[in-house]
């Protein structure tokens, strides 16, 4: 069972507030996946990406966070840093479990929807894993996006056919939920760079001209 301490809470409104910050227009519903594996030398790798559903009367297409910058003609590389500052709370928050104690999870899923907060915590070994980080990205957002086969090209199809018809193990899954209870939160195109570093500790906001540019993986 998860043992929640009051820094890991303060993390995960760090993470809400950057995540809110982040998406330049209303939405219903957030996704996002990352992962962090321990490597020799103490190097962690891992990958971060995250899709939201546009908020409206109907039904929209999930948004990628790595198509924010050319939606809303923001600076591509400069959003870049935005991204890479949420992926270090992200392994803040892994540290955090460290010094607990708790076993280390590998892999985390964040939901966000009806004012709600929750985090799937996977503990696969993702180096001896079967799938691709590509394959398991693919198989992440059929599972959660809640989106039909049509929308998946040849390639993701045989992907997921393979899924579907493999073999299951048992994950062993940690699930930590609470409200959203943030308020007042701008998203990015209301800032200048200083007052955002200044009001929520992050070290770069929008260009003064708020114009903050492929739909990829974060690696770090």
């Amino acid at each position: 069972m998860l043992h929640t301490t009051q820094k890991m809470k303060e993390i995960y409104e760090e993470i809400q507030k950057k995540l809110f910050y982040m998406i330049p227009e209303k939405w219903d519903k957030l996704y996002l996946y990352s992962s962090v594996i321990d490597r020799l030398g103490n190097v962690e790798t891992g990958e971060l990406f995250f899709y939201y559903i546009p908020r409206g009367i109907l039904k929209k297409n999930p948004i990628n966070v790595y198509e924010i910058p050319s939606k809303f003609n923001i600076e591509e590389q400069e959003y870049l840093k935005i991204v890479e500052i949420l992926y270090n709370s992200i392994k803040k928050l892994r540290d955090e479990f460290k010094k607990t104690g708790q076993k280390v999870w590998s892999n985390l899923t964040i939901s966000i929807e009806n004012m709600q907060f929750k985090v799937e915590y996977n503990y696969d070994d993702l180096q001896e894993d079967e799938y691709t980080s590509y394959e398991r990205h693919i198989i992440w957002r059929y599972k959660y996006l809640n989106q039909g086969k049509e929308y998946y090209s040849k390639e993701e199809k045989n992907i997921l056919n393979k899924y579907l018809l493999g073999e299951k193990t048992l994950q062993r899954d940690e699930i930590y939920v609470s409200g959203i209870y943030i308020k007042n939160v701008k998203n990015i195109v209301d800032f200048q760079t200083a007052d955002y570093a200044s009001i929520q500790n992050v070290e770069y906001v929008a260009s003064k001209n708020n114009k903050i540019t492929k739909n990829q993986i974060l690696k770090s």
